[in-house]
């Protein structure tokens, strides 16, 4: 509770923000991402994606943002 949320609350933000980095720098398939930042799947990964930042992956890779 340092971080003012609980862990696991935190450690997927965290995750998920490590996501959309490696997303936006390179050509990192969906699965391998997916593995990296510890999702046991690419649907795993946006599934959590699309409803934390409101859309997929591929919407979020595509835009650049």
């Amino acid at each position: 509770e340092l971080v003012g949320e609980p862990p696991m609350t935190y450690l997927t933000g965290w995750r998920l923000a490590l996501a959309a980095d490696r997303l936006r720098e390179g050509d990192a398939t969906l699965e391998a991402i997916a593995r990296q930042v510890g999702y046991g799947s690419a649907f795993a990964l946006s599934s959590a994606f699309k409803r934390v930042y409101g859309v997929s992956p591929q919407e979020h890779r595509g835009r650049g943002v």
